[in-house]
């Protein structure tokens, strides 16, 4: 559980569906991510309620039973907001709503509450409250209870608490014109990337809250905003980097997460441009999450929606300072030996032998083995360079003796 502190939170609940799809274990997963993202955005979670059903019921996805449950503890701790971790209709939004009498979130709307916090550049908020109308949308009808009440908190920043505009044909123009604007800053970007020269250019990728920012600082010496919190970052950053007396370009970009929203996923398409764009790829991994192997399938599978899965890749695992394994007897023979009960020098030869040697592990918070961090990305960016610029091979040494 998260660490309480004297701040106020929203209170909030969450709910989640064991069936088929997602078994017992994958839904604690799942919703100590939600818990996190709860955090993240301002509340504070006073219990989780669970339910196993293969087919979820079309009117408010939890059945009867289960929902008379969670109205009692709602009125009983004066909850302000249920968070699903399923993404809801619109109808089964406004049933649940008429239900509780309170606000109800879900994942995506979560997330995008975040990222309209997060939010500091006109192009990060231009694409946030594209995604903001794309999802409210459908769901105008439901959204003048949430307006007539005024309410601020968790789900309720952006466009719906400015003025009512329940009109579809309003929200569309605005998401027309949003598109518009995005397109102008995006032939501007382009033309910025554009104007670069001839560097190599290397992007930062991976889960969000892995320690990207922190590694860039590290590695460029600059000062990106860094916090233990889901998606500390949503500007793309880039910065000149020199390793030796080879200069390179390092972009740190928007963390993925799983059941990203499709709308974020649409409007943030032109911020992974760095990504798509990008000769080198560093995936940085933190492998002292216990799932960190989902989280690098998570963002695989985003890399190859943007057309990026195949390029040369370097995979980063940080936090090394963190990991810790569980301990096991050789001699018992009734607990099955997993992943988590693997030593780091255990998981370097597991993924030595899948990656060869473009595995490195690292701590960027304390700095530790930062050396052959460098190192290998010195060697992969002078062997682009030198295969981009065959006629300047003997401005790279050979060997890199000092940073």
């Amino acid at each position: 559980m998260l660490e309480k502190n004297t701040i106020d939170h929203e209170r909030a609940v969450l709910i989640g569906i064991i069936n088929r799809e997602q078994s017992e274990e994958k839904v604690t997963e799942y919703l100590d991510e939600l818990e996190f993202l709860t955090f993240t955005a301002g509340g504070e979670v006073l219990k989780r309620f669970v339910q196993r059903m293969d087919v979820p019921n079309p009117k408010t996805l939890i059945g009867s039973g289960k929902m008379e449950e969670v109205e009692a503890f709602v009125k009983q701790n004066d909850i302000g907001s249920v968070i699903f971790d399923d993404e809801l209709t619109p109808a089964q939004q406004r049933n649940i709503e008429k239900l509780l009498r309170c606000k109800i979130v879900d994942r995506t709307s979560l997330i995008l509450d975040i990222f309209a916090q997060r939010a500091q550049t006109s192009y990060a908020r231009t694409q946030v409250e594209l995604a903001q109308y794309e999802y409210l949308l459908p769901r105008l009808t439901g959204l003048w209870t949430h307006l007539e009440r005024q309410r601020g908190g968790i789900g309720m920043r952006g466009p719906g608490e400015t003025e009512i505009e329940t009109d579809r044909r309003i929200v569309r123009d605005r998401i027309s014109l949003l598109k518009k604007k995005l397109l102008k800053i995006d032939r501007q970007m382009e033309t910025q990337r554009g104007n670069r020269g001839a560097l190599v250019r290397v992007a930062l990728v991976g889960y969000t809250n892995v320690g990207k920012s922190t590694l860039m600082n590290v590695i460029s010496k600059s000062e990106v905003f860094a916090e233990n919190k889901l998606f500390a970052t949503l500007d793309t950053t880039v910065r000149k980097v020199v390793i030796g007396n080879l200069p390179f370009l390092l972009s740190d970009t928007v963390g993925f997460i799983r059941k990203l929203p499709t709308q974020l996923v649409e409007s943030f398409k032109s911020t992974l441009d760095e990504v798509r764009e990008a000769d080198l790829l560093l995936h940085v991994v933190d492998i002292s999450h216990p799932q960190f192997e989902e989280h690098i399938e998570s963002v695989n599978k985003i890399l190859d929606e943007i057309d990026s899965a195949d390029k040369n890749t370097i995979m980063v695992f940080n936090k090394i300072d963190k990991y810790e394994h569980a301990e096991i007897d050789d001699d018992d023979l009734t607990t099955e030996r997993t992943g988590r009960h693997f030593t780091i020098g255990e998981w370097k030869k597991t993924w030595m032998q899948r990656v060869g040697d473009k595995a490195l592990f690292i701590s960027a918070l304390n700095k530790e083995n930062l050396d052959e961090f460098r190192k290998r990305v010195y060697d992969e960016v002078r062997d682009i360079h030198v295969t981009r610029f065959p006629y300047n091979n003997f401005l790279y040494p050979e060997h890199l003796d000092e940073y």
